[in-house]
């Protein structure tokens, strides 16, 4: 990124968002939980996810014994999971604790394998909000390289109550 580039962004609102502040802002748990943390966040603008990729995953029992590979529908369930944490941190705590819901996957391509041992950087960017509807662009890299991007929509809800 050049100096020209930077000095455009806003500033860095949220240095660091940890998982234990992750699970008080969405409802995800083990081993559903596909993002560890969320650096950088630009209020109403971008945030990163950091999501460490274990051998330990469960779906790698099956995504392919003798050849790891996580599959590319949770690299972009964890694109959704750093939007929902960057909707939750730019509405703030006034609006509550809303649910995000994802509702549709546009122009996703795979570029390499994620393989275990690898670090996704998830940089998920607002493309625009209207209402309850916000729209994102995300780009997923492991070591600077591209792996995967895609653009992805959610709608904002109140709360659900518990079953």
């Amino acid at each position: 990124m050049t100096n020209e580039t930077q000095d455009q962004l806003p500033a860095v609102d949220v240095p660091l968002i940890e998982t234990k502040q992750i699970l008080t802002m969405i409802p995800h748990r083990y081993p559903f939980l596909l993002v560890d943390r969320v650096i950088d966040v630009r209020k109403d603008h971008s945030a990163t996810g950091v999501k460490n990729v274990s051998m330990n995953e469960p779906f790698f029992q099956g995504h392919f014994p003798g050849h790891p590979v996580m599959p590319g529908v949770l690299i972009v369930e964890s694109m959704a999971q750093t939007a929902a944490v960057l909707v939750i941190s730019t509405l703030g705590p006034e609006a509550g604790i809303p649910v995000v819901y994802f509702m549709s996957i546009e122009n996703a391509k795979f570029r390499k394998p994620v393989t275990p041992g690898d670090v996704l950087h998830l940089t998920l960017t607002k493309d625009r909000r209207r209402g309850q509807v916000w729209r994102f662009s995300g780009v997923a890299r492991v070591d600077g390289v591209v792996v995967a991007e895609a653009s992805i929509t959610a709608m904002i809800m109140d709360q659900v109550k518990p079953v």
